[in-house]
């Protein structure tokens, strides 16, 4: 496959794709709106690489060579060459569709247009192009350096030739891949975790445990890495309701519905590991 991607969103999601991907070769375009967005993904791909140098898993030779083989720019246009282009915008559907709009102008016939949602369906997403046939979903995991998991997400028109060469693209970035062959709101993966963290936060909200024994339930019951709510407070309190959110819209059914004190904890502004304070406090 081409040797050429492009990244649209420079978040943190965004960023982590772009550095995978050059690490595995690819030239990458990262693209954003502004110039500061832009600092603040080259600098999160600076550090991140720089902490994998400093543990040897990656030289300084290499290391060097990943971030030489990304270009950040504001201007859009500058997606047309790739061969594959990787939305990582807001979890929004109106943002995501307008943005697809203007790819599916700007890019060539043969380039596959993957989004990196982890809710909307694909379907919805593609129809805003005249080519559903060649957008797929390409579900990362935050922080994408670490996390091996890529979920690819077949919209009603995907063809084969698409998710082949999305997948092409997940492994050679170093992931293992999953395919979702029908577009259910929320995949795999976020309907799973959300059924997890919606039914810990009821436990907790109940007073029936805290969110400490909650979590330790789950690593030591179940063999979790992390408990529900700490791996909350990881994602980000706001995205996980915002998924469980979109889910529920799609399906109607209860058990996506956010309880009350996720909802206020967005609403305080309480989401986790990024604003300080979620389930747990960090300093």
């Amino acid at each position: 496959m081409t040797r050429n991607v492009a990244v649209v969103g420079a978040g943190l999601m965004g960023a982590g794709i772009a550095q995978v991907a050059a690490q595995a070769g690819f030239d990458v375009v990262l693209r954003d709106v502004s110039d500061a967005a832009l600092a603040r993904g080259v600098a999160s791909i600076e550090q991140s690489t720089a902490k994998f140098a400093a543990k040897g898993r990656l030289s300084e030779e290499d290391r060097q060579a990943t971030l030489d083989r990304i270009t950040a720019t504001t201007d859009l246009d500058a997606v047309a060459g790739a061969g594959i282009v990787v939305e990582a915008v807001f979890e929004k559907l109106e943002i995501k569709r307008e943005l697809f709009g203007q790819l599916d102008r700007l890019c060539g016939d043969d380039t596959v247009l993957a989004t990196n949602t982890s809710a909307i369906p694909i379907t919805k997403i593609a129809s805003a192009t005249d080519r559903p046939e060649m957008v797929v979903g390409t579900h990362f995991f935050s922080p994408v350096p670490m996390m091996a998991l890529c979920e690819l997400v077949r919209g009603l028109h995907t063809s084969d030739d698409a998710l082949r060469r999305a997948r092409e693209f997940a492994e050679q970035a170093g992931k293992t891949c999953i395919v979702v062959n029908n577009d259910v709101a929320g995949f795999v993966t976020t309907r799973l975790i959300s059924v997890l963290v919606m039914e810990a936060v009821r436990l907790h909200e109940s007073g029936v445990a805290s969110a400490e024994d909650i979590d330790t339930a789950c690593k030591l019951g179940f063999g979790h890495a992390m408990g529900p709510l700490a791996t909350t407070d990881l994602t980000g309190i706001d995205i996980l309701h915002h998924a469980a959110s979109n889910i529920y819209a799609e399906t109607a059914d209860a058990k996506f519905f956010p309880p009350e004190l996720l909802s206020r904890m967005v609403e305080a502004g309480d989401h986790g590991r990024k604003t300080g304070r979620g389930f747990y406090e960090y300093g």
